[in-house]
């Protein structure tokens, strides 16, 4: 058994103990005890006043701490009181708010505390880290001007896994790294952090011990007795209010301007960011996730050869069609198809292809040993993937050009977009070793990314699918059956106020009421004036997105204050 298992170990024990030259304890009499580990145990015998060098502990040693767990523990008066603080700053900035101004603000703030806290632990921030901080804030501000909630919710997500990311970067060498490293240490870091919920309390009882009765001992006391007392002070409060009716009356305005649901939704944040941010700095700090990525001994490249050839065949023939077919408009169609329908249908299909042929392409450079027929075919399939992404882009532009523009579409072609500038650098990659093929491709998604946020897609599919209500059915598309076209105004409710610029102006042309949307009730104005309400028609689809816009403007604050939600009031004025 060795002497990080289960079993009997020797601690040594603190003390004022002289030595000889030899770094040896001075003491007559000293003997020893071997353990039934092996781990021989000495003593100071009967020498008065001496102590024994070691002690024998049962169970398991701790764990050993990393220079940056012992700074940690060293500085806990301002990890352990900074987190906290942080913990209300995120309860401020996100209680009841899921894009207000208050919003960049946070990713600002996380930024600075991360900045602190790596300050505090002896760590620089790595070259590279501007990358990451910059799209953070730009995403955040995005937030803040947008109410597609589709959009903030990718937003948050983009800031979550490039803070990941950026605190990988601090506390690893991730120069290395590949995209399934990355994803694998992210997933590694979330789910251990949660071992490390503890850590708080053992290292704020370790520090209270080491500063018991100093400045620092009372202000740690201090904290510990508003977070237990201000819980305690309230439950009690409410079951007093509960047991008897005159201190009821006496406490209800209290209740009325704090609510109970408020307050626990503002402790269980508090506490959630508190024990979440600690034990993520903690479980960083212990440098558990192993940094070298091994190198892999390339596998023979035939059998890659043998499957990436039979694809690319049939790619070069399904290429030679599009090409003829679909770009020249050459090709002799099926029964029944009209080139229109023809153009409609596989844009999906052949994403799903794309993505496929992406992952093969990376797996064979990864995977497979270097040869010159292997790069040659891959060379050929990253060229025969570009003609189905263009395939797929135009038949999706065709299709949209009649069946109008939804989020979904522009998604797909935002898609296409990335996978084309992907392919571009895994062209590069196939003949260039060194390229840096993660970074890259970091930077596109990152990048197209931010650009779909600012572009408000809510606002580009009002814009598209106005211009193609307004546009005469005969020059839709001369190949389609004009009884087939439909205009979705159920859609057009439906969208976010990012449209407002858009549908403001088209509702007034329609001759709307903008009055409904001044009144406490629009449904109660609506009724009375006796206006049509239908959902999905040209005359009443208008109240419904009134009303939709209506109830998120309700409370615009100081903190809530959104700018997409703000023009939306502004313009209906």
């Amino acid at each position: 058994m060795s002497d990080r298992q289960q079993g009997t170990w020797a601690e040594p024990i603190s003390g004022n103990m002289e030595s000889d030259t030899s770094g040896n304890p001075m003491g007559n009499n000293m003997t020893s005890v071997t353990g039934t580990n092996g781990i021989t145990v000495t003593s100071g015998g009967n020498v008065p006043g001496a102590q024994p060098a070691y002690k024998v502990v049962q169970g398991r040693p701790p764990a050993e701490d990393t220079l940056q767990t012992k700074r940690m523990k060293e500085h806990f008066s301002f990890f352990g009181l900074g987190t906290f603080v942080y913990a209300l700053f995120y309860a401020f900035c996100m209680m009841h708010n899921d894009a207000g101004v208050s919003f960049p603000f946070f990713v600002g703030g996380s930024l600075l505390f991360l900045y602190w806290s790596l300050s505090r632990l002896g760590i620089t921030l790595r070259k590279g880290s501007g990358f990451y901080m910059g799209a953070m804030l730009l995403l955040g501000i995005s937030t803040f001007c947008t109410d597609d909630g589709r959009i903030i919710l990718f937003n948050k997500l983009g800031i979550f896994l490039l803070m990941m990311c950026l605190l990988l970067k601090q506390y690893y060498d991730t120069e290395k790294w590949q995209l399934g490293k990355y994803l694998g240490s992210i997933c590694i870091l979330v789910v251990s952090s949660m071992g490390e919920l503890g850590r708080p309390f053992q290292d704020g009882a370790a520090y209270r011990k080491q500063h018991e009765g100093g400045y620092r001992g009372k202000l740690w006391g201090l904290g510990l007795g508003l977070l237990v007392g201000v819980p305690l002070f309230l439950v009690v409060l409410l079951l007093l209010s509960s047991a008897d009716a005159v201190f009821r009356q006496m406490t209800g305005g209290f209740w009325k301007a704090v609510s109970l649901g408020n307050i626990m939704n503002l402790l269980l944040r508090v506490i959630f960011l508190f024990f979440t941010s600690y034990g993520l700095t903690a479980y960083l700090c212990r440098k558990k996730i192993q940094e070298a990525v091994p190198e892999r001994k390339g596998k023979d490249p035939v059998a890659a050869v043998t499957v990436t050839g039979l694809l690319t065949v049939l790619y070069l023939i399904f290429s030679g069609i599009q090409i003829i077919g679909l770009f020249l408009g050459k090709l002799t169609l099926p029964d029944g198809y009209t080139y229109a329908g023809y153009a409609r249908e596989g844009f999906f299909q052949l994403l799903l292809v794309s993505l496929l042929n992406l992952v093969i392409v990376l797996v064979c450079m990864e995977f497979f040993q270097e040869s010159r027929i292997l790069k040659g075919i891959l060379t050929v399939m990253s060229l025969c993937t570009f003609v189905m992404i263009a395939s797929s882009a135009m038949r999706m532009v065709i299709y949209i050009s009649y069946y109008n523009l939804t989020f979904l579409r522009i998604l797909v072609l935002w898609a296409l977009a990335v996978l084309a500038l992907l392919f571009a650098g895994v062209c590069v990659g196939i003949f260039h070793k060194g390229f840096p093929l993660f970074k890259y491709s970091c930077i596109v998604v990152t990048v197209l990314y931010l650009a779909l946020s600012f572009a408000h897609p809510d606002y580009i599919i009002a814009r598209v699918n106005v211009d193609n209500i307004s546009r005469s059915v005969d020059s839709v598309d001369i190949f389609v059956d004009k009884e087939e076209s439909t205009v979705d105004y159920g859609y057009l409710a439906g969208l976010s106020a990012d449209a407002a610029p858009v549908l403001i102006p088209y509702l007034r042309e329609l001759g709307y009421d903008m009055e409904a949307f001044r009144q406490e009730n629009i449904w109660l104005y609506v009724r009375e004036q006796d206006l049509p309400a239908g959902y999905g028609n040209r005359d009443g689809f208008g109240y419904h997105w009134m009303g939709r816009v209506k109830a998120r403007t309700r409370n615009l604050g100081i903190r809530t204050f959104n700018l997409s939600r703000f023009l939306a009031v502004l313009g209906m004025e």
